[in-house]
């Protein structure tokens, strides 16, 4: 008997022990409620002992960051081009009161965020064309994103650590039209490089003709110089035999006349009396 009793007491303490103790884990934060107010925030983790139920509840909430993930939306740039936009992003609950009594719970946050971070998309993209968006500006802009949404989530216990942006894609019906633009705008560049080219290509040749047609000069020159230099000396030699022994020099002339103008092939009728002849006879 005694065995029994007190088996049902320690039952009864551990039910009791139940009502009146809660853990709180390391990821999670709690809100204590009395008749449906709050009347308390844990962040601390471990065992914490609050009114049992139904005077006293405990709802939990995560520390952790959580993730937004929009579905994809339509957003109008500056320069009027349709971008399907497809971004998510990063946050936490700062403030479990604030959070509780304004969204509720996770599902009520993501239903605002949802609402908080299209509206800031739609008016940052907005004062953006569709070429800064895609190549230059994105970082800038989603930063200016998740600053101006914070502040607006912040109302709601909420803070948005992160946004950003997955996908960025026209419509359907715009994307052959901007592919043509961006294909003409890339042979208009290939064209006007080919044109500067081959200017660049005629002053090159042109410089090239003009310094040519001065070295073969200076070059003809140079070679005149020394052909009438040769020309000279030779007749100097010359000048200087024919002053030594006149009929000596004429002869070796001859002969050579002879060895430029007669070889084994070479058939000369002349008159036996011509000048050239002189030393056969």
């Amino acid at each position: 008997m005694r065995n029994k009793t007190t088996i049902i007491i320690v039952i009864l303490v551990l039910i009791a022990m139940a009502l009146v103790i809660f853990t709180v884990d390391e990821t999670e934060q709690a809100v204590v409620l009395q008749m449906g107010k709050v009347v308390r925030v844990v962040t601390e983790s471990g065992l914490h002992f609050k009114i049992p139920w139904p005077i006293q509840s405990v709802i939990f909430f995560e520390k952790r960051l959580l993730d937004y993930d929009a579905a994809p939306e339509p957003i109008l740039t500056k320069d009027k081009k349709n971008l399907i936009v497809d971004n998510y992003a990063k946050w936490r609950i700062i403030d479990a009161k604030k959070f509780l009594e304004t969204v509720h719970d996770e599902n009520g946050a993501q239903t605002r965020l949802g609402d908080i971070i299209y509206s800031e998309l739609r008016v940052q993209l907005g004062l953006h064309d569709l070429d800064e968006i895609v190549t230059t500006s994105r970082a800038e802009l989603m930063a200016m994103v998740t600053v101006a949404s914070n502040e607006k989530a912040m109302e709601y216990g909420i803070e948005v650590v992160d946004v950003r942006i997955k996908r960025a894609d026209l419509p359907e019906e715009n994307e052959r039209s901007v592919y043509e633009r961006m294909r003409a705008e890339r042979k208009r560049i290939a064209n006007m490089y080919r044109s500067e080219g081959e200017e660049e290509a005629l002053i090159i040749r042109a410089v090239t003709d003009s310094l040519k047609v001065v070295l073969m000069a200076e070059a003809y020159k140079e070679s005149q110089i020394l052909k009438g230099k040769a020309e000279a000396k030779a007749i100097e030699i010359y000048a200087k035999a024919y002053g030594r022994d006149e009929s000596f020099y004429e002869f070796l002339r001859t002969l050579e006349a002879y060895r430029k103008i007669i070889d084994e092939n070479t058939v000369i009728v002349l008159p036996p009396d011509t000048e050239l002849l002189k030393y056969f006879r």
